[in-house]
């Protein structure tokens, strides 16, 4: 049986419980990588039963109760192949017999799982492998989903994620959850990761897609599973409402073809208002604590422009205020990128040209293609056809996105049609 065939409703179930699942054995076993091995095999032994079988009572226990056998099974022929005493044997398998019934074992189920939340996010892992752990782990995708994701070969992506757990291994970090400085230090991983596996999902940096929905779908999920278990954290409330209030116009990015449809120019009928509602109600609540940060701000930025009804109607002097704290408080290129478009907006395409200039100095952003890409757009709002035309092509050469390129290259070859310039690699008439 393949994912295809297997039924839906059986899918979503397994999905939503591997993780959970997976903790609980990490925590019992002690071992990341044969527990997962483990978990695996339970899961395709729920696969092959229980369409045909019928869902148990308490599925999340039969996983865990399937996957024990199998660490046993594993166990047992280790043991026989190193011809260990009878004695040895015996005691260990004394400790393993007894099994604690399922819901006194696993315990809470968004304990385990944002255990492996943290464990993923170690910050001895680099944040492709946390990454790629993170959705492997706790998100549930195949190896050759996370592959296909990142663009790479399946085997690459399993040695990638067969690293992260070695290293996991040889830091000796226990199954636990961290406390007091680790734990804050951890956290900031954690949502990072979520971050990026969003960004992602929302908009690919390449390939033939603007969007990668089950990224961006598993990064809320996630989200939403450590919002529930930490509720009281402004910034994990923000990143959450950040994702709902930016996956709300996701119908509206879009044409028919895939083509990109420009935030200006979106149809924001085709928005989620209950998305928009949900991500208001996040933010609204987590700022009024009076701790703000970064996830919060870039929340409450994105309210501004969900609530505007067109987008005329953006407030973009308030926008141009929160980037401008959101800058103070970050060091991020792209943080003063964006506030440039907003002084562009306030103060006029000039203003936004020269809040640009000092990004040039920036090694992290120098040759992107969006620094490009909206001196083009400044450019042409100035009437500058010519340098708006050249900063166009620029990031369209830039970018690995294809809808981002065709959308780059066909802002070009309009402005050229208007000015009758030959489009780049044709004779001028």
């Amino acid at each position: 049986m393949t994912a295809d065939t297997l039924d839906p409703a059986v899918a979503r179930l397994l999905r939503e419980l591997a993780p959970q699942v997976l903790g609980a054995v990490a925590r019992r076993h002690g071992d990341f990588d044969a527990a997962e091995d483990a978990v695996q095999e339970a899961l395709v032994a729920a696969a092959l039963q229980w369409p045909a079988q019928g869902i148990p009572q308490n599925p999340r226990g039969w996983l865990y109760h399937v996957a024990l056998r199998r660490i046993t099974d594993h166990l047992r022929s280790e043991m026989a192949r190193r011809r260990r005493e009878d004695a040895v044997a015996t005691q260990v398998w004394a400790e393993w017999a007894f099994v604690p019934p399922p819901e006194v074992e696993i315990g809470a189920e968004g304990d385990d799982t944002l255990k492996l939340l943290f464990m993923c996010c170690h910050p001895a892992l680099t944040p492709a492998s946390a990454i790629a752990l993170t959705l492997r782990a706790v998100g549930g995708l195949t190896t050759a989903e996370i592959a296909s994701a990142f663009l790479v070969p399946e085997a690459t992506m399993a040695q990638r994620i067969s690293r992260a757990k070695a290293s996991i291994k040889s830091s000796g970090v226990p199954f636990t959850m961290p406390a007091g400085a680790e734990r804050a230090e951890r956290l900031g991983a954690v949502l990072h990761v979520l971050y990026l596996v969003f960004n992602e999902g929302y908009a690919s940096s390449s390939g033939p897609r603007l969007q990668r929905t089950d990224l961006s779908n598993e990064a809320i999920r996630l989200a939403r599973t450590l919002h529930d278990l930490l509720p009281e954290d402004g910034e994990v409330a923000g990143l959450l409402a950040l994702m709902l209030l930016t996956d709300a116009r996701r119908a509206a990015r879009t044409g028919p073809a895939g083509e990109l449809i420009p935030l200006d120019e979106q149809d924001r009928a085709l928005w989620d208002p209950a998305l928009i509602a949900e991500g208001v109600a996040l933010v609204s609540d987590a700022l009024s604590r009076g701790s703000v940060g970064a996830y919060q701000l870039q929340a409450a930025i994105a309210a501004v422009h969900d609530e505007a009804a067109r987008a005329e109607d953006t407030d973009w002097p308030q926008i141009l205020a929160l980037y401008g704290v959101l800058e103070r408080m970050s060091d991020n290129p792209m943080v003063s990128l964006n506030r440039a478009i907003a002084a562009a907006m306030v103060h006029g395409a000039q203003a936004g040209l020269k809040a640009l200039e000092a990004l040039d100095e920036d090694g992290r952003l120098r040759g992107h293609y969006r620094l490009d890409a909206v001196r083009g757009h400044l450019h042409e709002r100035l009437g500058d056809a010519e340098r708006a035309i050249a900063h166009y092509r620029a990031a369209a050469e830039r970018t690995a996105s294809i809808p981002e390129r065709d959308y780059l290259t066909l802002k070009a070859a309009r402005l050229a049609a208007g000015r009758r310039v030959a489009p780049a690699g044709t004779p001028a008439p």
